[in-house]
């Protein structure tokens, strides 16, 4: 296994062929799994946005026989190491990757919903707001009246962070690229979700200073 460097990643991620690893992905991927579950429904479609390496959606639908998983991403080398992981999985309830960026106009019209969740891990925080903002009007298209749309990774709140290191994190995403930035669930979400309709269910503590945030769409 081999190092490769994906400039939005944020690390060092292994590769075998096609397959790319996140070390980040490996710590996590079990909590993630688990507070997903609570919330996803056990039959229906979950529609992942920004699947990465793909590690998280093979993790996920492997726990969930009865859900359809769609993983997408922009990227190409993205979805070729999705692709990967699909086929040595075997599993036969993820259909993708979709090639999806949610910064682009009415991308939702490239999917045919409708869908029962949508799903977006550490994606928000290291693309632009207009991702965020995209996510939001698309899902609400997408989902079916009280689907889900979950989010996971660093936030602040009320205009604080959760940790000196997230502080420092959102310091060193903005040194990358000004338009990235830890979101504030209050002053920049919320605005998002009260736009399109989306009631906040739910704000999970995850490890490493982290959060899962459940919106419900009215």
């Amino acid at each position: 296994m081999t190092s490769r460097k994906k400039e939005t990643a944020l690390e060092d991620r292994g590769a075998d062929g096609a397959r790319l690893f996140s070390p980040s992905a490996a710590r996590n991927r079990d909590p993630i799994r688990d507070v997903f579950l609570k919330y996803l429904p056990k039959t229906g479609a979950a529609l992942e946005i920004g699947s990465g390496t793909g590690e998280h959606a093979v993790h996920i639908a492997a726990a969930a026989p009865r859900l359809r998983w769609f993983a997408s991403d922009p990227d190409g080398a993205a979805r070729a190491s999705i692709a990967a992981h699909m086929a040595a999985s075997g599993l036969e309830n993820i259909d993708g990757p979709h090639a999806v960026d949610v910064c682009e106009k009415d991308w939702d019209a490239l999917l045919a919903g409708p869908f029962d969740a949508v799903v977006s891990i550490n994606m928000i925080h290291i693309a632009p707001f207009a991702a965020a903002e995209g996510l939001f009007a698309g899902a609400a298209r997408l989902l079916r009246r009280g689907g889900r749309l979950l989010l996971y990774g660093p936030f602040a709140q009320g205009g604080v962070h959760s940790a000196p290191s997230n502080e420092a994190f959102d310091a060193s995403l903005k040194s990358r690229d000004p338009r990235w930035g830890v979101r504030d669930l209050e002053h920049d979400i919320a605005p998002l979700a009260q736009e399109h309709a989306f009631r906040r269910e739910a704000v999970v503590e995850m490890p490493a200073n982290n959060f899962t945030v459940v919106f419900a769409k009215q």
